[in-house]
Formats: C-alpha cells, sequence, structure tokens
C-alpha cells in the first residue's frame, strides 16, 4: 500500500454496491485506498431487530428519520454503533443520511458522501483514486493519511483531540 491513502467507509447490503443508507443499512464496509491500490479492511454488520421491516425484498426504504427513535423501546440510540464503526475513516459514502447522522459523523472528522445513485463498490473506490491522482481536491488533501496512519493536513494536537 502506497505511504498516502485513504480509510473509507460504504454502506452497503448487498455488499457488493454502494446501495444502502446509512442508518439503514445491513453493513458497512471499509477500505483503505491508495492512488494505486486498495485493500479491504472489513465488514460491520449490522441488526435493526427492534423494528420489523414488512416491506419485504426491494418493497420500500423506510424512513430516513427512523435513526430518531430507539430500536427496541430501552432508551438504546440505533446510530451509536454505526457512527463507533467510523472511528478511523477518513470518508464515508452513502446513500444518504439525515442531519442528525450527518451532525455525528462530521463529530468524528469523517467526510460524508452521498451518492445519487447505486454504484459497484469498485467503482467507488476507482473514482476515489481517480481524485487522488496528481492534485487531489482540497477536502481529500484534508483527510489523506501517511503510513501510520496520520492525517496529513492536520496538526498533531489536532488529531489528539
Amino acid at each position: 500500500m502506497n505511504d498516502t491513502h485513504l480509510r473509507i467507509a460504504i454502506t452497503t447490503n448487498s455488499l457488493i454496491a454502494l446501495d444502502a443508507n446509512f442508518v439503514a443499512a445491513r453493513q458497512m464496509v471499509f477500505y483503505d485506498v491508495s492512488q494505486d491500490s486498495s485493500e479491504f479492511v472489513d465488514v460491520v454488520h449490522f441488526s435493526r431487530s427492534g423494528k420489523a421491516n414488512n416491506k419485504g425484498p426491494g418493497g420500500g426504504k423506510g424512513c430516513v428519520m427512523d435513526d430518531m427513535d430507539d430500536d427496541d423501546g430501552t432508551g438504546r440510540d440505533p446510530m451509536v454503533e454505526r457512527v463507533a464503526s467510523l472511528a478511523d475513516c477518513s470518508v464515508l459514502f452513502t446513500m444518504g443520511l439525515s442531519d442528525l447522522a450527518a451532525v455525528r459523523v462530521h463529530a468524528l472528522r469523517v467526510f460524508p458522501v452521498k451518492a445519487e445513485k447505486a454504484r459497484p463498490i469498485d467503482e467507488v473506490i476507482a473514482n476515489v483514486q481517480r481524485m487522488m491522482s496528481g492534485t487531489p481536491p482540497l477536502w481529500l488533501r484534508r483527510l489523506l493519511r501517511d503510513k501510520d496512519g496520520n492525517r496529513i493536513g492536520v496538526s498533531k494536537e489536532l488529531q489528539e483531540e
């Protein structure tokens, strides 16, 4: 893996495409991406056991604001595990996320990117690699990490916050 890389997260239901909303995704896959290579890191599976999905396959996406409710009535916040799984990431690719989810993701200094349509994970990675080639956009330069995982565009003091 090249010295400069990003750890990206992609929300997915199929494990082969960016095809899910942040709160409704069944899985999130993680990749380390450099200009010339990518490496699968992990997949995290999520359950929404407290809410039944009676829509069936392809029958509906549910409400984007579902993240405002407790999953099982116990007071558990359904976004906690999703947001916590992004701790080592720089960018989140998703089909959508609520304002509340965006605030929590941003608090971890993770840059959320909302896709307009579903696309294969390989295509998402290839687009990131194209942006990293030459002179990356400013937002991307701020997120790049060195071989030790430290952000290149951020001082050590800010990294430790």
